[in-house]
């Protein structure tokens, strides 16, 4: 493992010009609270066997396919079994749950952005993800903890504020409202139904939702640190370059909805915009729409 003095340097989050810089948290301080017993700390990966390899002691698992997902409605599981997973992790009322990840924070952020449609509220994601601990030599471990029953209770799923269904997503293309594509640009353009480096599989058609810009997710982050940019750079693509207002309403999509959750966490908690929504059908759904519009 690297020594954390040869790990790039960050601006500390304070000093970033965060909307929201209490949704983030450093390595640092998760590393001084590895014992709190009022912070639980969730690993969530695209890889899903990174957890058993090694992660920060203490976390528990959160698996997006085997623990979020109904496998039968395609959508979410229900609040009954959302809290019985949650006290499971040991998660009370007044626990703060910090999020981090791999691939930078990418399936972190989409599963807070599932807590949030549950109301689940002291979230934070850690700055970085597995890769700064990571980068920084930090301790990992292979054993996995065991908490008491957790007593936080859950209410019913919140899918108006913060999701767009695909009935939403052609009322927005209606009224001219703006939309993020976050794929990448091969994706984008029609040229792939896939990430380049995945099978090019999940959608009969290739292209975009007319009229939505191509912000690929990944250039919110700085690859040299894996942390995020600072807001000045972050509103220069999102508000300067893409022209986007804090009081638009915007709906942000990908390909399933894992990397538009990083969209939204960024325009949402990073810069402020009041009124995000995650299209999580994605391409996957509309890209399989009959009668639903394309652009190349």
């Amino acid at each position: 493992m690297a020594n954390k003095t040869d790990a790039p340097a960050v601006q500390p989050i304070e000093q970033r010009g965060y909307a929201h810089p209490e949704a983030l948290v450093s390595t640092e301080w998760v590393a001084e609270r590895l014992n709190d017993p009022k912070v639980r700390l969730v690993e969530s990966d695209e890889d899903v066997l990174l957890y058993e390899i090694g992660h920060i002691p203490g976390a528990v698992k959160i698996d997006w396919v085997a623990d979020l997902n109904d496998p039968v409605t395609r959508d979410y599981i229900d609040a009954e079994r959302f809290q019985a997973l949650l006290r499971s992790k040991g998660i009370d009322e007044d626990t703060t749950i910090v999020f981090y990840g791999d691939n930078n924070n990418w399936w972190a952020a989409y599963a807070f952005w599932v807590f949030r449609l549950f109301g689940v509220e002291n979230l934070k994601l850690m700055d970085g993800g597995r890769a700064r601990w990571e980068q920084e030599g930090r301790e990992m471990t292979t054993e996995v903890p065991e908490y008491p029953e957790g007593n936080i209770r859950i209410e019913a799923r919140d899918d108006a504020t913060i999701r767009a269904f695909r009935d939403d997503v052609f009322a927005h293309l209606e009224a001219g409202g703006p939309m993020v594509d976050v794929r990448s640009p091969e994706e984008y353009r029609g040229e792939r139904l896939h990430m380049p480096e995945y099978p090019n599989e999940g959608a009969l058609r290739g292209g975009h939702i007319p009229g939505a810009r191509n912000v690929p997710w990944a250039r919110a982050v700085d690859p040299a640190t894996h942390t995020f940019r600072p807001a000045d750079e972050l509103r220069a693509i999102y508000q300067e370059e893409q022209m986007l207002e804090r009081d638009d309403d915007v709906v942000v999509y990908c390909r399933i909805g894992e990397r538009s959750s990083h969209t939204w966490f960024v325009l949402s908690y990073l810069l402020g915009f009041e009124r995000v929504r995650n299209y999580d059908g994605s391409w996957s759904e509309w890209g399989n729409l009959v009668g639903a519009p394309v652009e190349k």
